[in-house]
This record gives structure tokens, C-alpha cells and sequence, in this order.
């Protein structure tokens, strides 16, 4: 991947930073429909549930069936094979709770940005005759807009946890977000058109989405 594009990345600890948690912990529906990600996510959940399993139900058993009914084989066994199924739902409600709808919007958003990302390396590999100076012109433009696209995904980001944190509303920032768009929208009329322009409407696309969560923020 070239320089240029390297640099408008949003790495996974910038998004830390960003939302405060880990956004891998954070279901969304770019997770489930990507296989190796939704398989990694799903082992993790087993494995916390497992975990969780044998602490609780080792305590539960140890401290307070233990001394009130006595030994018992076949209440371990309900609750070993229950509690899982409990630990995994009531995580599920809780991540519900935990993490707004805004906020798994932002993130899948921020998937959608990188999968663009890597669609422009991969044109920028197999690019190999046509008008030179038109498609360096055009790429300038898709570079361009992600610019603009990434600085809303911070704003964007930033204004979700102040919300989520202090439960307070924020500085009005509409203008910032309007101009942003504005100037994609120019560089997608003035674009040729080329397999760029089309990543241009996609990069579109996403801003457009990126600005629709924000204005809902503001009506908080």
C-alpha cells in the first residue's frame, strides 16, 4: 500500500483512543458477515462463557450448595451446562446496553472505509495502460475525499464518547461536517469517468452516512 494511503488508515489504537473501549468487543454487522472475524469473535465468546462458567458455578457450588444441601452431581451438572448460555445472553443484552446504536453504526462506517482502502491499493496495482495524467488526476481526488472522510470519522468518533461518557451535549460542529461533504461532492462532479470515480461515489456514500450518525447525536 502506498504512503499516501497508509497514512489515512485509522488504526485499531487510534480507534481505542478514539471510543475509549476495544472495537473488537463491540458487535457489529461487518463482524458477522466477514467469516474469520465473526469465527473470532465467536471463539472468544466461548471461551469467556467457559471461564466465567468455572468461576461462578465453583463458587456457587463451594459456598452455598455445598453447605446448605450437600453434594450434589446432577445440580453441578445444570448449572455447568446452563450458565453458559446465561453468561452469553446476558452478554449480549449488556453490550445492547453498553454500546450505543450510534456507536456500532460509526465502527461498521469505519470497516466499510478500510475495505475502500484496500479496494484503491488494489486498483492502483493492476492499473498498468490508459491516460496516465487522467488517472493520477482522479486518484488525487479518491485520496482526497477519504482525507475528508477520515477527519468526520474523528470528529464523528470523538462526539460518541463525550455522549457516551458525560451524558452532556456537545459543541456544535454541523458546519465542519457540512463543508466536508460539500467538497466530496465537488471532487465527484469533477471526476472522470473511471474505476476511480466509482470509488469516489463509494467514499461518498460513506460520508453521507458518517454525517446522517452525527445529526442524530445532535438530537440527543
Amino acid at each position: 500500500m502506498q504512503p499516501d494511503l497508509l497514512s489515512l488508515e485509522i488504526t485499531k489504537g487510534e480507534l481505542r483512543r478514539l471510543i475509549g473501549l476495544n472495537p473488537d468487543d463491540v458487535l457489529r454487522p461487518s463482524i458477522m458477515r466477514n467469516s474469520e472475524k465473526r469465527f473470532r469473535f465467536l471463539i472468544n465468546e466461548i471461551v469467556v462463557a467457559l471461564l466465567l462458567t468455572l468461576i461462578i458455578v465453583g463458587f456457587v457450588y463451594a459456598f452455598l450448595i455445598l453447605p446448605t444441601i450437600g453434594s450434589s452431581m446432577i445440580l453441578g451438572i445444570v448449572l455447568l451446562t446452563s450458565m453458559p448460555i446465561a453468561i452469553i445472553v446476558g452478554r449480549w443484552f449488556w453490550r445492547r446496553f453498553t454500546y450505543p446504536r450510534t456507536l456500532r453504526v460509526l465502527l461498521d462506517e469505519v470497516d466499510k472505509y478500510h475495505t475502500l482502502l484496500i479496494a484503491i491499493d488494489i486498483h492502483d496495482q493492476q492499473i498498468t495502460s490508459g491516460n496516465t495524467e487522467s488517472r493520477i488526476a482522479d486518484r488525487e481526488k479518491v485520496v482526497a475525499a477519504m482525507q475528508l472522510i477520515r477527519e468526520d470519522f474523528v470528529r464523528a468518533l470523538k462526539t460518541e464518547r463525550i455522549l457516551r461518557d458525560n451524558k452532556k451535549l456537545f459543541t456544535n460542529n454541523q458546519e465542519s461536517l457540512v463543508n466536508n461533504l460539500t467538497n466530496l461532492q465537488a471532487l465527484q462532479a469533477s471526476s472522470q469517468a473511471s474505476e476511480y470515480a466509482q470509488l469516489l461515489n463509494q467514499s461518498l456514500q460513506i460520508a453521507m452516512s458518517v454525517q446522517t450518525e452525527i445529526r442524530k447525536l445532535r438530537e440527543i
